[in-house]
């Protein structure tokens, strides 16, 4: 059967010009309250989109909601799960960790406007601020020519629009939960003067392409952890690929910048091997920066979605 690109959330589109992350946890104090606040939330979400799709249509608002494996079972705990949905503890090996961090509820927005953003999160506020606080938000921007903050096109090897779908939404493996998608969300802090200390030929060779053109370097000339080759997973002799939308984010005044990963993904299970991988080579980024945050989450269909609002879960 093929997969329903329609019956899905935003989780194979653009990553767009500007963006909030936000991962909420649930107050876990009166959980039948909670539930209806989510619920509503849930119901909400779709008018909410509409009404400023058609307030501010340039804007081009998109949006993915879900939820992690600890949320789904305190809210609906008599429901059946996502088949790869768990919690994510986090991965280490030798000298590098990539953490999990508890989270329950994870909003990714992204639009040609900030204004538009600002407009969205305030009205969710109001119907999630019974129900939980905000773990964190982090707002991300698309830079010049879509390079990451490291000055790199990113995403050159991801798959295309017409493509992404299949290798973002889950199909008929997990019929239940068919249109869904698994989201990975992993906040990274470079250590970017050690970055731009670095010649351009070293940066190169640590990423395993040219940082202007973007073509991929030889694989003798690219350095064993480069981060292309980490970060490639393959599964008897085939390529794994996700649907990555990552944005670089900065805040100067605290010194922090980094890169904002987000992957979707049709198993989770090709997203953990790629950071596995990432662990065991050493990726070159690993190197100078620091990970920050870490969950994996399911983003239901929006029909799903839509049950969900409905209390039938």
């Amino acid at each position: 059967m093929p997969i329903n690109a329609q019956a899905s959330q935003d989780v194979y589109k653009d990553s767009g010009l500007n963006v909030v992350f936000l991962t909420l946890a649930l107050r876990r104090e009166d959980q039948q309250a909670e539930k209806e606040a989510v619920e509503e939330l849930a119901g909400r979400l779709a008018p909410i989109l509409n009404s400023m799709r058609i307030r501010m249509p340039e804007a081009d608002v998109k949006c993915a909601f879900g939820f992690s494996d600890k949320a789904w079972d305190y809210l609906f705990p008599g429901a059946a799960k996502p088949a790869e949905l768990e919690d994510y503890a986090g991965l280490s090996e030798g000298q590098y960790t990539m953490p999990g961090t508890p989270a329950d509820i994870f909003i990714h927005l992204r639009a040609g406007q900030q204004a538009a953003l600002y407009e969205i999160v305030d009205q969710l506020r109001e119907f999630f601020a019974p129900a939980a606080t905000v773990v964190d938000e982090t707002a991300g921007f698309r830079y010049f020519e879509g390079r990451a903050i490291i000055g790199f096109i990113d995403g050159t090897e991801a798959p295309s629009e017409a493509d992404a779908a299949d290798y973002a939404v889950i199909g008929d493996e997990d019929p239940d939960f068919a249109g869904g998608s698994y989201a990975f969300a992993q906040k990274w802090v470079h250590d970017m003067d050690f970055w731009k200390g670095l010649a351009v030929e070293e940066q190169e060779r640590a990423v395993g392409r040219r940082k202007f053109s973007d073509l991929e370097l030889d694989d003798g000339d690219k350095l064993p952890n480069a981060h292309n080759a980490a970060a490639k997973v393959e599964w008897d002799g085939e390529e794994q690929k996700i649907v990555r939308m990552n944005v670089p984010f900065s805040n100067l005044g605290t010194g922090e910048t980094g890169t904002y990963f987000i992957g979707y993904a049709r198993h989770w299970h090709v997203t953990r091997d790629m950071l596995k991988q990432m662990l065991a080579m050493g990726d070159y980024l690993l190197k100078f920066s620091e990970i920050r945050t870490g969950q994996v989450f399911f983003i239901p269909s929006r029909e799903l979605l839509g049950e969900i609002a409905d209390g039938e879960l």
